[in-house]
C-alpha cells in the first residue's frame, strides 16, 4: 500500500468519526440562553432578552413556560418584545408567553421587563419549551459539582449590587393562571386538609357535646318536678 493511499484512509476515518461526533452533539447544542441590559445584583426596571433556539425539524415553537427565580415575583413581570400574536400570562411561580406557532426552525426570542433583580451572585430560569406537534424540551438542570448538565436552566450572572441599593417594596400579588404542566402544578397538602379535617370534627363534637349536657339537664330537671308533685299528691292524700 502507498503512502499516499494509506494518508487518504486515515484522512477519511478521521473525516467520518468528526461527522459522527457533530452529528451526536447537535441536538445538544440547541438551548436557551438570557440576557440582561443591567446584569447586577438589585437593579430596577431590568429587561432580560430570551432566545431559545430551536431543536424540532417538523414543528415550530407554540409558547415558552418560565420559573423565575427566588426573589422574583409574577407581578413583577412585564412583556417587552415578543413575536407577532404572542402574550404574557403570569403562573403561580412564574409566566408563560406564547401564541401562534413559529415556523419551524425559527428561534424564539422575546424581552421582558423585570422591576428588581434579587440580591444574589447568579438567577437561573428554568424554562420548558413547547412546539407545535406537542413536543417539549426542558432547560431546567443546574450545574452540580462543577459538570456541565446536558439540558443547562438559563443562567444569569449578576455583579455586586451597588452601594445604597435596597430591595423594593413588594409588588402586590396577581391573580395567576393555573400552570399548563399538570405535573407541576401545586396542589393543597394533604397535613392542611386533614387539620381542617380535624378542626371541622372538633366542632361537631363541641356542639354534640353541648346537646348531651343540656338534654341530661332538663331530664333531671322534669324528674325532680314529678316528684315533687308525686310528693305533695300522696300527702294530700293521706290528710284527707
Amino acid at each position: 500500500m502507498s503512502l499516499s493511499t494509506h494518508g487518504r484512509r486515515i484522512a477519511l476515518t478521521g473525516a467520518a468519526a468528526l461527522t459522527a461526533v457533530l452529528a451526536l452533539a447537535g441536538p445538544a447544542s440547541a438551548h436557551t440562553e438570557v440576557e440582561a441590559d443591567k446584569a447586577q445584583a438589585l437593579a430596577e426596571n431590568v429587561t432580560l432578552t430570551f432566545v431559545c433556539e430551536a431543536e424540532s425539524a417538523s414543528a415550530g415553537f407554540r409558547e415558552v413556560r418560565v420559573v423565575l427565580p427566588e426573589g422574583i415575583a409574577p407581578a413583577d413581570v412585564t412583556l417587552d418584545e415578543a413575536p407577532k400574536g404572542w402574550q404574557l400570562k403570569a403562573t403561580d411561580d412564574g409566566y408563560v408567553v406564547g401564541g401562534p406557532a413559529l415556523k419551524t426552525g425559527v428561534d424564539a426570542e422575546y424581552k421582558v421587563k423585570i422591576r428588581q433583580l434579587p440580591d444574589a451572585k447568579e438567577v437561573a430560569f428554568k424554562t420548558i419549551d413547547t412546539y407545535s406537534d406537542g413536543e417539549v424540551s426542558r432547560w431546567i438542570e443546574l450545574p452540580k459539582g462543577g459538570e456541565e448538565p446536558e439540558q443547562p436552566a438559563p443562567l444569569l450572572k449578576l455583579k455586586a449590587a451597588a452601594p445604597g441599593a435596597t430591595p423594593v417594596s413588594p409588588s402586590p400579588t396577581a391573580s395567576p393562571t393555573p400552570s399548563p404542566t399538570p405535573s407541576d402544578t401545586v396542589t393543597p397538602s394533604e397535613p392542611a386538609a386533614t387539620e381542617a379535617a380535624a378542626d371541622t370534627k372538633n366542632d361537631d363534637g363541641g356542639s354534640s357535646t353541648g346537646l348531651v349536657v343540656g338534654g341530661v339537664v332538663a331530664a333531671v330537671l322534669v324528674l325532680g318536678a314529678g316528684g315533687w308533685w308525686l310528693t305533695k299528691r300522696r300527702a294530700s292524700a293521706a290528710g284527707s
